[in-house]
């Protein structure tokens, strides 16, 4: 059976911006830790650490979502979970301290989001 291709490009559209979206809340992560080690700060330690993990995992799976490799459904959907799950962990740690981590957790919520979405369509 072949699927149709409304339902074909409706899902390759969500899993680019999937893959989009995990892009730019590594960037945005990936920022905001690297800020917190130039501040030196104890206390900015969970921040650089959440922003450094959240940011691996979205690098993690936009590589997959954008290469064509041979991951099954189940992998995929257990990389695409993951990184919501890591995504809305890493938005309730940045959204708490004041000194722009707001922009970073909001990255993290719309990549959360967007994962949701792609999500439905597997």
């Amino acid at each position: 059976m072949t699927t149709p291709p409304r339902e074909a490009v409706r899902y390759l559209e969500a899993r680019f911006a999937c893959a989009q979206a995990c892009g730019e809340c590594a960037r945005a992560c990936a920022l905001r830790a690297s800020v917190a080690v130039a501040q030196g700060a104890r206390s900015r330690e969970a921040l650089r650490r959440t922003g450094v993990e959240c940011a691996e995992a979205c690098e993690a799976t936009c590589g997959l979502l954008s290469a064509e490799s041979e991951v099954t459904e189940d992998g995929l959907r257990l990389q695409v979970e993951w990184c919501r799950e890591r995504c809305l962990e890493s938005a309730a740690i940045l959204a708490g301290p004041p000194g722009g981590t707001e922009t970073a957790a909001e990255g993290c919520r719309a990549c959360a989001r967007a994962c949701a979405d792609f999500l439905k369509l597997l």
